[in-house]
Order: structure tokens, then sequence, then C-alpha cells
């Protein structure tokens, strides 16, 4: 049983910065490899950036030196600092774990939304 609780969204001009905050409420112990997601308007939602449980970092081309994923497992926390934004990234931005290695927690978290406009 899960609850995640993304925040830190908002309406940021291209180029400019976020930092997205995950709280994470897990029952069953553990420490899981974590991710961002997001899904734009009539698109399906992808994976952006992801972290292993030993601190690895993964991100999509799409992203890649613009953002930067990050956890504090003390305060059951992860993290994804946005940089130089584009349109483009607009979108509801939510995390899960990272689906390459374990199941998607149900049911996801309501996400944060990110607009990237003049």
């Amino acid at each position: 049983q899960v609850q995640l609780v993304e925040s830190g969204g908002g309406l940021v001009q291209p180029g400019g910065s976020l930092k997205l905050s995950c709280a994470a409420s897990v029952n069953r112990r553990g420490i899981y490899a974590m991710a961002w997601y997001r899904q734009a308007p009539g698109k399906e939602r992808e994976l952006v950036a992801a972290i292993s449980t030993r601190g690895l970092t993964t991100y999509a081309d799409a992203v890649k030196g613009r953002f930067t994923i990050s956890r504090d497992d003390a305060k059951n926390t992860a993290y994804l600092q946005m940089d130089s934004l584009k349109p483009e990234d607009t979108a509801v931005y939510y995390c899960n774990r990272d689906s390459r290695v374990g199941l998607l927690w149900t049911p996801w978290g309501q996400g944060t939304q990110v607009t990237v406009s003049l």
C-alpha cells in the first residue's frame, strides 16, 4: 500500500527552472528504484528520469542534460530538478517505481502540472 504525493509544479517561462518533489509513504519496507514520468495532452505517459537504489541515474533523451533526479531515502522523498525548460516539457509529472525494475505502484498520485509558456 503506497501513497504518492507530487508537488512543486507551476507555470514557468522557457529557460526557467522548477524543482519537483515526490513524497512516498510505503507500508512494505524497502528502498525502491524510483522514477519520474510525465504525460502531455494527447500523449502516452513516458518515463523521463530514473534513479536506482544505488543512486545510478538514467534520463530520457529529451531531458538529458537538463533534468536531474535525486533521492533522500531518510525523508522518503524523490526530486526532479528541471532546468532550461522548454514548452515541450509541459505535462503532468508523476513519480512511481522504475517500471524497468519492478511493478508500478497503484494508485498513481495526482501528479503535479508543469506548464512552460511565454
